[in-house]
Parts: structure tokens; C-alpha cells; sequence
């Protein structure tokens, strides 16, 4: 059975992970864990170093913000975990990064299209972007909810990147593949017009991963 510990660790190894992948700088970015069984959710704290970082420090609130464990502040951006856990209820972990060229498309706000296979696997499909919602708000997490639909990850305008998972390492995963597409896309811009798959391919490949048609 899991514990309160495990908890705890499985967020402040996968915060540390996301650190050491380059994904946030500094003390930016927040990842999350919500144990819908008892509604607690599992965050890291507010400004603390992720080197330094232990599964001690991960704080524990509920959906509204409410402190039940710890000795910091939860995240700020605590408002948009607990907005997508209200609105998807298959998310049980939340990563928020600054990966930089991803972000670079969410400052233009600009959406990564469809142009990798495995981008419908692990994200499901192109890599939408929500609308702006400014820091700490309710309205953050809101339009992020809203932009996740039949999606596992979006781009946030002028803020960074949100992705979601059942448990953090799925999260952290999607995470990384969303960065990997970005750069990805920057590249074949500098080289060329890229090519997006084509609607019938993505069709045929929906099925493939039982994933739903794509809504126009």
C-alpha cells in the first residue's frame, strides 16, 4: 500500500528529475501528486532549491489550498493542479515546466502541430495552447483544463508548459516528449516548411493507439 512517504518522494524525485533534465531553472516549475482517495494533494513548496529539496519538504494540501501537512508553502501555482484535477478525473499528477523551447512557442503562442508519430501515443496529438491566466489564479488552471481536452499536455501563453499523467513518472514523461517535439519543430522550421502527418495517417494511427478521433 502506499505511503504519505512514498508519496512525497515519488514528487520530490520527479521535481529533482525535471531539474536535472534542464525541463525547469532555479526554483521554477511545480509537480504534483492527488491521491483521489482520500482528496489530498502532494506539491512541492514555494522557492526552494531542488538540489536541497527532500520528500520531508513536498507539501500536502487539499483543492482548495488548505495546508493538511508541512512546514512551507505549497507551490503558488497550486490553483492550476487543483483546477485540472477537478476537471479531468483520470490525472492523478501534474508537472508544470519552463522547458525553453517549448516555452518559446508559448510565448508566441503558437501550438506544436502534429509532426511526430509519438506524439499521439504519449501526448495525444498536436500540443495545444491555452490561454493566458495569470500566475497564481484560478484562471491559470481554468484555461489550462479547458486546452488539456483529449489531450495529456498543453503549452500555457507566456508561462511554460503543463502535463499530466496517473502517476508522476507518466507526467514527467510527457513532459519531456513535449520539449523533444518542440525543438524538434524549431529545427525543421530553420531547415524548411515541416510536414505535418497528414489527416488520414493521423486517423489510421488514432485507432492504432485507441485514441479519439480528432474533433475539428
Amino acid at each position: 500500500m502506499n505511503t504519505v512517504y512514498e508519496y512525497k518522494k515519488m514528487v520530490q524525485e520527479t521535481a529533482r528529475r525535471s531539474y536535472q533534465e534542464g525541463l525547469v531553472a532555479g526554483t521554477s516549475g511545480n509537480v504534483s501528486f492527488f491521491d483521489r482517495e482520500n482528496d489530498l494533494m502532494y506539491i512541492t513548496p514555494s522557492n526552494l532549491d531542488y538540489s536541497v529539496m527532500t520528500p520531508e519538504d513536498i507539501m500536502v494540501t487539499d483543492l482548495s489550498g488548505n495546508v493538511v501537512e508541512g512546514v512551507h508553502k505549497p507551490s503558488s501555482e497550486w490553483r492550476l493542479h487543483a483546477e485540472i484535477y477537478k476537471a479531468k478525473q483520470e490525472v492523478c499528477s501534474v508537472i508544470h515546466t519552463h522547458s525553453p523551447y517549448a516555452t518559446g512557442f508559448a510565448i508566441v503562442h503558437e501550438g506544436i502541430p502534429l509532426i511526430l508519430v509519438e506524439m499521439l501515443p504519449f501526448l495525444g496529438g498536436d500540443v495545444p495552447v491555452a490561454r493566458f491566466g495569470l500566475p497564481g489564479t484560478d484562471a491559470v488552471g481554468i484555461n489550462a483544463a479547458a486546452a488539456l481536452h483529449n489531450r495529456n499536455a498543453a503549452l500555457l501563453e507566456n508561462h511554460g508548459v503543463v502535463a499530466t499523467g496517473a502517476r508522476c513518472e507518466q507526467a514527467y514523461l510527457r513532459a519531456v516528449y513535449v520539449e523533444d517535439a518542440a525543438k524538434a519543430y524549431h529545427f525543421a522550421r530553420l531547415m524548411g516548411k515541416p510536414i505535418e502527418i497528414t489527416p488520414e495517417d493521423e486517423a489510421y494511427l488514432r485507432n492504432k493507439y485507441n485514441l479519439p478521433p480528432r474533433e475539428c
